[in-house]
C-alpha cells in the first residue's frame, strides 16, 4: 500500500522560511514524478510546485516562483519543499502527490498524502 506522509508543516513570520517533507512508501520512489499542491479554506487545490523522477526538471506554479525550490532525494524516498519569503497569502494546506510524469493538473497523480498545514503570519 502506498503512503506519502508528510511534515515540518507549522507557524510562521512572514519573510521566513520553512521545509516541508514528503516520505514515500510502497511505491518505488524514482519511477515517480512529485509535486506539491496545496489548498486554502475555500479555494480550490492549486498546484505548487512538480520535479521529474531524475530530479533533472522542475515546474513552479506563477505564485512561488523564485521563492519556493522542489527536490528529492531518491535514497531516502522523500521529496522536500523549501519555501522562502513566505507570505501570508501561503497559508494553507501543502499536499505531496506522486504521479506518472510532472504537471499541474491533480488528475496527473495517483497518490496523495494527507497534508500538512503552514501558516504564514503578518
Amino acid at each position: 500500500q502506498v503512503h506519502l506522509v508528510e511534515s515540518g508543516g507549522g507557524l510562521v513570520q512572514a519573510g521566513g522560511s520553512l521545509r516541508v517533507s514528503c516520505a514515500a512508501s510502497g511505491l518505488t520512489f524514482s519511477s515517480y514524478a512529485m509535486a506539491w499542491f496545496r489548498q486554502a479554506p475555500g479555494k480550490e487545490r492549486e498546484f505548487v510546485a512538480g520535479i521529474t523522477r531524475s530530479a533533472s526538471g522542475r515546474l513552479y506554479g506563477e505564485s512561488v516562483k523564485g521563492r519556493f525550490t522542489i527536490s528529492r532525494d531518491n535514497t531516502k524516498n522523500t521529496v522536500y519543499l523549501q519555501m522562502d519569503s513566505l507570505k501570508p497569502e501561503d497559508t494553507a494546506v501543502y499536499y505531496c502527490a506522486a504521479g506518472l510524469t510532472v504537471g499541474k493538473g491533480l488528475s496527473g497523480y495517483a497518490y496523495w498524502g494527507q497534508g500538512t498545514q503552514v501558516t504564514v503570519f503578518s
